[in-house]
């Protein structure tokens, strides 16, 4: 007996790879589809999967060539590298290099340190993940493997709490009928909410565990994608094939819950995950100011040749008419033959001197500027929700001033506008209406004496909507009990009742509705159907229509969230002849999901109609309020909604949008092209709003409204209307939503904000600010969007300022110098000018600086305007800026210059020298770019006070020192400037003898 089992296994295994032979050639492919055995490592990795997780993009060997790499690739740092290449020529160079490899040298390090920290932290959440552990079946024993080492085609035993390892297809489970429970908010943000995945539909003894270990199948599947929602697939196994669906799936980063244990073959592992393809890069944003700085320093750098241009052509003339009756005592180098070849070493040598109107450090300081204002939105209480334990999170710090210039928000209404805790307010069935908990209504039903179980039995559902309806169906007396694959069982009014579950028919965007085939105890075989109204509409017995919109007339002026309900009886024949399409749509390996869709519209007509249920989801606290300030500050607010008209009609009432002191609502409710053309000047948008013809006079009409609502429009559409606005406006738009149908337009919008909400943090994930209540907006635009505008600007006029009136001193001395390329200040204070004695002090005001306190920016919100009009910092901002740094260096050089040219001492010696005018000029420059500061700062802290006294404290003490006996004595090749006292000149003679 033994040996016939033997035999019958052997020829068992025989069966099962003469299946598997298709799958033995291919060695090397393009994975069209994926091809997986079960318990093959070996012919697994030939395909070289890994699930191996690595987000870092350095190592400590690479990190270096790297980081240079990727920072030279902009155009600044490139440009700097050019110049100190410049500067290590000596024909051309009057600075020594380190006047410029210093600043260079400083930029790159703390761009270099804030990216190896990021990295840092990425390869520690790496290894965290990689060295997770998992029971993986090898040869037929559990084995501990951290997940890097789990391959493609292993079975992987999950326990009870235990993370998902990679996509698993699941194969038995602990649990009756082959459930298994999961959590899924580390995949797609959704609440802990134990959720169904099914067994396969295989034979029973798969459930044992020693047949597991030797299972022996062949998969073919689609290949890697991003959609969480769907999967296709069949597995072969015993001459049999079975068709695989996204209920089969366990994917990871999902946590088994309140199930003991299971196993699972691995289908996709590390970068082929669905939760890794869904974390691709997001789109970079950049604000207005980003762009208009790279036009400005592009502008300037031009500015820079042509004062080279001009003072190389000086250069030319003043060597050709004067320059050559010196040759005799100063001429000129070997190199130089000829005074064009002379004007041309000017030109670099001067690219060289005046390079500081291209500020280097002005990235890198714009850079902690907003790092700066991100950590104030973080830190901020008044943002702060005590409920949910939840503070703003600023989750980019490249959008800070941006937020002081939006123009249009575009706004969910659900669980973003409202708090999306659904009650059930009221029914209506066969034509009565019933009420829940008002004491308006006639009929208030109270099923406690039917309903012994409605005190403690509490449901989780995967949306508030279905928790909403079961909880209230629990009250009324009809109580969901248990739910296996194949029966639902209910217990109503005391009595319990399994119905035979034969098909679901799912809910999608496209459908807007959800269906069931159950046989009750009786032996009737019914279709129930609940979905949107004006799509159960369509599908209605023709008799039944004109009671559907009798039900929800009294709903929607309430503006309650409504779904309808009909079913439909079936004959056996017919659910024969359905099941059998179905079973052929179901099965299909191609195009399924449209063969699927097809034979459940095919079902889903002639209903007839059951009733309505109207559930109310209450506004949250100050969203009038701030709806209201956010008008008064010139902010346009538009909600895109997926509710009907009427609903959003009268969430617009609620919430203030809309007012009865507004001449007229205006609405459109045309189903065609023609019919919205010819309607256009209402408000309330339907999709053929968004048709390619119908652009324009969408957007001109809804920007002429004060407030507008969409509604009916998809996550797609909500994208599409946020696009247009960035098309033909050329306006700052904020999209903010709390679910994962927000995401799309939260991605579009220049600014993102994601509510933490009750529909998980999929919308967070995907946004650049996050908090918990729709009344923070205000703050974060009003107060931390106009200070951070308002410091930016100042910052960057000011930048501007110091610089021009710094370099400019040396554009107006070559007049005097013969054109050769002799700088005014000494190298010592041309290094350290940006990095010490300026540096600070305009941070201090970039960070700190206030013109009002907070709450006067939330009384007066028209001092929000000046941002959306762009008024602190524009073009003609920026040439004031340039003005002012040209007539300060002309005052700081022409002015020493005329009172120390022709000057004498008592003794008849020159009252001056190079030395004096030198620290002449630079004292002067650092004393009055510190006193403009000093006026440009509307807000002094501590902070303040420190730097800007400070930087010129270090200036006097710096320039002491640099001029000090001690210095020159100890590098007199260095240090030349030692003063005119005797003894000094004495030693400086010894030194040159």
């Amino acid at each position: 007996e033994t040996l016939k089992q033997q035999e019958d296994e052997e020829l068992r295994l025989r069966r099962d790879f003469a299946l598997l032979l298709p799958f033995s050639t291919d060695l090397v492919h393009t994975e069209e589809e994926r091809r997986v055995r079960a318990n093959d490592r070996e012919y697994n990795e030939k395909f070289q999967y890994s699930n191996c997780i690595m987000t870092s993009k350095y190592n400590i060997v690479t990190f270096l060539p790297v980081n240079l790499f990727e920072q030279f690739q902009e155009v600044a740092n490139t440009y700097f590298l050019f110049l100190l290449i410049l500067q290590l020529i000596p024909q051309i160079s009057s600075l020594s290099w380190f006047t410029t490899i210093v600043p260079l040298a400083l930029v790159l390090s703390i761009t270099a340190v804030k990216d190896a920290t990021d990295d840092y932290f990425r390869h520690k959440s790496d290894n965290q993940v990689n060295n997770r552990q998992s029971q993986v079946l090898i040869r037929g024993l559990l084995q501990n493997e951290k997940w890097m080492n789990v391959r493609v085609g292993d079975i992987i035993k999950l326990e009870n709490k235990q993370f998902v390892a990679a996509d698993l297809l699941l194969l038995s489970s602990s649990e009756p009928h082959g459930l298994c429970y999961i959590e899924t908010a580390e995949l797609d943000g959704s609440e802990e909410t134990p959720q169904f995945t099914y067994r396969l539909k295989v034979p029973h003894h798969l459930q044992k565990e020693q047949d597991t270990r030797h299972l022996t199948a062949a998969l073919v599947c689609e290949p890697p994608n991003n959609k969480l929602d769907r999967f296709c697939g069949t597995l072969y196994w015993r001459d049999k094939k079975y068709t695989l669906t996204n209920q089969n799936m366990l994917l990871r980063g999902c946590v088994l819950r309140n199930t003991e244990t299971c196993y699972g073959l691995v289908i996709f592992a590390g970068p082929d995950t669905k939760l890794m393809q869904n974390s691709g890069s997001t789109k970079f944003k950049r604000t207005s100011i980003d762009r208009l700085m790279n036009t400005l320093v592009l502008w300037i750098f031009g500015f820079l040749v042509c004062m080279g241009v001009i003072l190389a052509v000086g250069n030319a003339v003043w060597e050709r008419e004067v320059g050559s009756l010196f040759q005799s005592y100063l001429p000129w180098d070997p190199s130089v033959d000829n005074f064009l070849f002379s004007a041309f070493l000017s030109f670099w040598s001067y690219v060289i001197i005046l390079n500081t109107v291209v500020p280097i450090s002005l990235y890198v300081s714009v850079e902690v500027i907003r790092l700066g204002h991100s950590y104030f939105i973080n830190w901020d209480q008044e943002m702060f929700c005590s409920q949910c334990n939840t503070a703003a999170e600023a989750r980019t710090t490249t959008l800070n001033e941006e937020l002081g210039q939006v123009e249009y928000i575009f706004s969910d209404k659900t669980g973003t506008l409202t708090q999306n805790i659904m009650t059930f307010n009221k029914c209506s069935i066969n034509g009565q209406t019933y009420v829940l908990r008002s004491p308006f209504y006639l009929q208030r039903l109270d099923f406690t004496p039917f309903n012994p179980l409605g005190g403690y039995l509490v449901y989780k559902a995967q949306s508030p909507d279905e928790g909403a309806l079961v909880t209230a169906a629990r009250n009324f007396g009809f109580v969901f009990r248990s739910r296996t694959p194949g029966t639902i069982t209910t217990t109503e009014m005391g009595r319990p009742v399994t119905y035979t579950l034969l098909a679901i028919l799912d809910f999608n965007n496209i459908r807007k509705r959800m269906s069931v085939i159950v046989r009750d105890p009786e032996g009737r075989i019914c279709l129930y159907c609940k979905g949107a109204d004006t799509v159960l509409l369509e599908r209605l017995h023709p008799c039944e229509q004109e009671l559907m919109n009798i039900y929800l007339d009294c709903f929607n002026t309430d503006g309650l969230r409504t779904l309808a309900l009909a079913y439909r009886d079936l004959s056996e024949d017919e659910w024969e002849a359905w099941s059998e399409s179905y079973c052929c749509a179901d099965k299909a390996t191609s195009c399924r999901e449209d063969r699927l869709a097809a034979a459940y519209e095919h079902i889903e007509q002639d209903m007839m109609l059951l009733g309505a249920t109207a559930i109310e989801d209450k506004l949250q606290e100050g969203v009038p309020e701030t709806i209201a300030v956010l008008s008064l500050a010139n902010i346009k607010i538009w909600v895109l909604t997926g509710d009907k008209q009427e609903t959003a009609v009268n969430i617009g009432y609620s919430c203030k949008m809309l007012t009865d002191d507004m001449p007229e609502v205006f609405i459109i409710s045309g189903n065609t092209v023609h019919s919205v053309r010819q309607e256009l000047r209402l408000v309330c948008l339907s999709a053929h709003a968004l048709e390619a013809d119908m652009e324009t006079e969408f957007v001109s009409t809804a920007c002429a409204c004060k407030a507008v609502i969409c509604c009916r429009v998809t996550p797609l559409q909500k994208a599409q209307v946020v696009e247009l606005i960035k098309k033909h406006k050329k306006a700052v738009t904020l999209a903010i939503g709390d679910g994962a149908n927000d995401v799309s337009m939260i991605k579009s919008a220049h600014i993102g904000v994601g509510i933490s909400g009750q529909e998980g943090i999929q919308a967070v994930l995907a946004s650049d600010y996050s908090f918990s209540q729709f009344r923070f907006l205000q703050r974060l635009l009003l107060v931390h969007g106009r200070w951070s505008y308002l410091r930016m600007c100042r910052f960057l006029c000011y930048f501007f300022y110091k610089n021009f009136a710094f370099t400019m001193v040396h554009f107006w001395f070559g007049f005097f110098c013969g054109f050769s390329a002799q700088t005014v200040y000494d190298q010592y204070f041309i290094t350290l000018y940006n990095i010490v004695y300026t540096s600070l002090p305009v941070l201090a005001m970039g960070i700190f600086d206030q013109d009002v306190p907070d709450q006067r920016s939330l009384e007066y919100p028209k001092l929000y305007e000046p941002g959306q009009l762009n008024l602190l910092f524009n073009k003609r901002e920026f040439f004031i800026c340039i003005a002012q740094g040209i007539y300060t260096s002309v005052v700081l050089f022409f002015v020493p210059c005329a009172v120390l040219s022709d000057a004498t001492q008592s003794t008849g010696e020159p009252l001056a020298d190079y030395q004096t005018f030198a620290v002449t000029t630079a004292t002067a420059l650092v004393i009055v770019v510190s006193v403009q500061i000093a006026l440009d700062t509307g807000f002094w802290t501590v902070i303040n006070h420190v730097f800007v006294w400070g930087s010129l404290g270090s200036y006097f003490s710096i320039m002491l020192a640099l001029h000090s006996q001690t210095l020159f004595l100890i590098f007199p090749n260095q240090f030349h400037f030692v003063g005119r006292s005797p003894l000094l000149v004495v030693l400086t003679d010894r030194h040159i003898d």
